[in-house]
C-alpha cells in the first residue's frame, strides 16, 4: 500500500514533469512507471489474472443453457403396419373391460349345472379368462393406421437447462485457490518488475551523471593543458624552453580533446538509454539535475533473515507456486471421489404426444440428480497422484533454493559496500595527494626546477583521481540499492 500511495505521488507530477528539460532522479522513476512498456504488460497480466479468479468463483453457481435443433426427415413415425380391427366389448360394473354372450360369435354349451362355457374353433370349451385369444368376436371397431402415425417431416426441438455441482470432490474449492494463488503471483511479478525497473532508472540515471561528471573532468583537463600550452608558447618566445616541451603539451591536448569529446559522445548515448528506460523518445531527455554525490546515502536499517524472506517477492510467488501445487495434488485426490449434480431442464417439442400426436409445440419441465462413480481406471488416477506429489516436492525445493541463494545475495552485497567504501575512502585520499601533487609541480614547473613531463603528468594522475572518486560514490549509492532491494524493502522511496 506504501508502495502505491508512494507511485500515485509520483505520477501526480508528471504534467509537471512534461515541462521541464532537465530531469531529476525521482521524476525519471516517475516516466519509466507512467510509461514503461514492461509496467504496462505486467499490470494487464495482474488483470487477466483477476478476471480468471473471478471466473473460477462462477464454477460455484449454476448453469443455465438453451438449445434448439430442427430436424427435416423423409418418413413419418406410424406404430400400425396397416388398418387395425379391434374386439367391441362392454365395460363392466367394476370399470374392467368384458363382455356379455351376445357379444361374440362362439357356441356355449353347459359345461355343469347352471355353468356354460364357450366354445372354440374345434368345439372344445375353454375359459375366455384365461384364453381371450379363443374368442371370435361378433363386432370390431376400425383403427385407422393413419390415427397413430406422427407427422416428423418436420421436427423442432427447443429446451431450457440448468445444472448446479452438489459435490465434485472438492474440485471447484481448489480451482478458485489455484486462481487466487496465480492472481497473488502476478501481482508479486508485478511489483518485481516495478522494482527492476526502478534499478534500471537508478542505475542509467547515475550512469548519466558519471559520464557527465567525466565529460566536465574532461573539459577542465582540456583547460589546464590549453592555459599549460599558451605559458610555454611564451616561454619558447622567451628561450626559456624548447619548441620539444610546447610539441609535448600540444600532443596531451589533442589528447584531451578526443577525450573529451568521447566523454560528450558518451552522454549524448547515455541520455538516450535513460530515455528508452522511461519509457520516452531517445531524445527526450536532454539533460539531468545535479545530484549531490558528495553527501553518501545513509544505510537503512538491517532486517533479520526471516523478514528478509517475507520481504521478498520471488519468494511469495514461490510461496503460491507451492500453494497451487498443494491445490492441484488435493484436485488429483478428489478424482477417486463420485460427483454428484443437481439437473433441471424445460423441453418443448413439435410435434408432441403430450395429449396425443398433436402437430403443435408443447412442453414439460423434469429435474433430477446425477451421480457418476469412478471404479476401474487402469492405474491413470494414481499415477496422476504421484505427479502431483513430485511437483509439490519440486515446489518445496525451489522455495528452500531461493532462500539459499537469497542469503548469498546480501553477504555478496554486504561486502560490496565494504568495498566500495573503501574504494571511496583511498579515491578521496588519492585526490587530495594528486591536487597537492599538481600544485608543487605547477609551481615548481613555474620555478624552473621541475620539467613540463612532471606536469603533465601529475595533471594526468589528477583527472584520473578525481575521475575515480566520482565513480566510487555512484558505486556506493548502487551498492545501497543492490543492498536495500536484496533486503525486500521498499526502492521506490
Amino acid at each position: 500500500m506504501k508502495k502505491t500511495l508512494s507511485i500515485t505521488l509520483l505520477l501526480l507530477s508528471f504534467q509537471i514533469i512534461r515541462a521541464q528539460q532537465s530531469y531529476s532522479l525521482e521524476q525519471c522513476r516517475a516516466l519509466a512507471m507512467e510509461n514503461n512498456k514492461r509496467i504496462s504488460m505486467s499490470q494487464e497480466r495482474v488483470t487477466a489474472a483477476e478476471e480468471l479468479r473471478k471466473a473460477a468463483f462462477t464454477q460455484y453457481l449454476p448453469r443455465i443453457s438453451a438449445n434448439g435443433a430442427w430436424l427435416w426427415n423423409e418418413k413419418s413415425i406410424s406404430l400400425l403396419h396397416e388398418d387395425a380391427l379391434l374386439p367391441v366389448g362392454t365395460k363392466m360394473p367394476d370399470g374392467s373391460f368384458g363382455f356379455r354372450q351376445d357379444q361374440i360369435k362362439n357356441q356355449w354349451m353347459q359345461v355343469s349345472p347352471g355353468v356354460y362355457a364357450p366354445l372354440d374353433a374345434s368345439g372344445k370349451p375353454f375359459d375366455p379368462k384365461v384364453n381371450p385369444e379363443k374368442i371370435i368376436w361378433k363386432d370390431y371397431a376400425l383403427l385407422p393406421k393413419e390415427a397413430v402415425e406422427m407427422d416428423i417431416h418436420n421436427l423442432f426441438v427447443a429446451g431450457v437447462g440448468l445444472s448446479q455441482p452438489l459435490f465434485l470432490g472438492g474440485k471447484i474449492r481448489e480451482l478458485n485457490r489455484i486462481a487466487k494463488s496465480s492472481e497473488k503471483i502476478a501481482r508479486s511479478m508485478h511489483e518485481k518488475e516495478i522494482e527492476d525497473i526502478l534499478t534500471e532508472v537508478d542505475e542509467a540515471y547515475w550512469r548519466v551523471v558519471s559520464v557527465k561528471g567525466k565529460c566536465a573532468i574532461a573539459q577542465e583537463y582540456l583547460n589546464l593543458l590549453t592555459l599549460l600550452e599558451k605559458n610555454i608558447h611564451e616561454m619558447v618566445k622567451e628561450g626559456l624552453l624548447s619548441k620539444g616541451d610546447l610539441l609535448k603539451v600540444g600532443v596531451k591536448r589533442s589528447e584531451a580533446e578526443l577525450i573529451n569529446t568521447k566523454a560528450l559522445n558518451g552522454l549524448t548515448l547515455s541520455l538516450m538509454s535513460l530515455s528508452q528506460i522511461c519509457g520516452l523518445d531517445p531524445n527526450s531527455i536532454t539533460s539531468v539535475v545535479e545530484e549531490d554525490i558528495s553527501a553518501n546515502p545513509n544505510l537503512k536499517e538491517g532486517l533479520s533473515i526471516e523478514d528478509v524472506y517475507s520481504n521478498r517477492v520471488e519468494l511469495k510467488a514461490l510461496g503460491e507456486l507451492t500453494h497451487i501445487a498443494e491445490s492441484n495434488l488435493k484436485i488429483m485426490k478428489s478424482r477417486y471421489m463420485p460427483n454428484v449434480l443437481l439437473t433441471a431442464n424445460y423441453l418443448i417439442t413439435n410435434p408432441n404426444a403430450y395429449n396425443g400426436i398433436e402437430n403443435k409445440f408443447g412442453g414439460m419441465f423434469n429435474a433430477g440428480l446425477a451421480v457418476n462413480i469412478p471404479i476401474f481406471h487402469f492405474g491413470d488416477k494414481n499415477h496422476t497422484l504421484r505427479a502431483a506429489k513430485s511437483q509439490l516436492r519440486v515446489s518445496e525445493l525451489k522455495t528452500e533454493e531461493a532462500k539459499e541463494l537469497i542469503k548469498l545475495q546480501l553477504k555478496q552485497s554486504e561486502y560490496k559496500i565494504t568495498e566500495a567504501v573503501k574504494r571511496m575512502e583511498t579515491s578521496q585520499y588519492n585526490l587530495e595527494r594528486a591536487t597537492e601533487n599538481l600544485r608543487f609541480a605547477t609551481e615548481a614547473f613555474k620555478e624552473g626546477v621541475v620539467p613540463v613531463s612532471d606536469v603533465l603528468e601529475a595533471q594526468v594522475s589528477w583527472v584520473a583521481a578525481k575521475s575515480e572518486l566520482t565513480d566510487s560514490k555512484i558505486e556506493y549509492n548502487l551498492c545501497i540499492l543492490y543492498l536495500n532491494k536484496a533486503q525486500g524493502k521498499d526502492i521506490s522511496k
